[in-house]
C-alpha cells in the first residue's frame, strides 16, 4: 500500500509534503506530484503538512479521485531515472 496524491495537488505543488517524507518518495511531475509506491515507507507523514488535502492513504482515496490511484501507480512503471522533487 502507499499513499495517493489527488485532484487537489493539480497546479499546486506546494511541495511541504515532500519536506515532510523521510525517504525521497515524491516526485514532481508536469501538472503535479506523485508518489512512487515502491519507495513509500507507509508513514503517512506527507499527509498534514499538504495545505490542499490532497494526500490519502490508497484504500482511503475518495471515490471521485479513485483514478488517481492508477495515475500515481502507472506513471512510475518501467522509469527508473526520475529524481525525487527535493533533489
Amino acid at each position: 500500500m502507499t499513499y495517493i496524491i489527488t485532484e487537489p495537488c493539480i497546479d499546486v505543488k506546494d511541495k511541504s509534503c515532500v519536506e515532510a517524507c523521510p525517504v525521497d518518495c515524491i516526485y514532481e511531475v508536469e501538472d503535479q506530484l506523485l508518489i512512487h509506491p515502491e519507495e513509500c515507507i507507509d508513514c503517512g507523514a506527507c499527509v498534514d503538512p499538504c495545505p490542499v488535502d490532497a494526500i490519502f492513504h490508497e484504500d482511503e482515496v475518495p471515490d471521485k479521485w479513485k483514478d488517481f490511484i492508477d495515475k500515481n501507480i502507472n506513471f512510475f512503471e518501467g522509469k527508473s531515472d526520475l529524481e525525487p522533487a527535493r533533489k
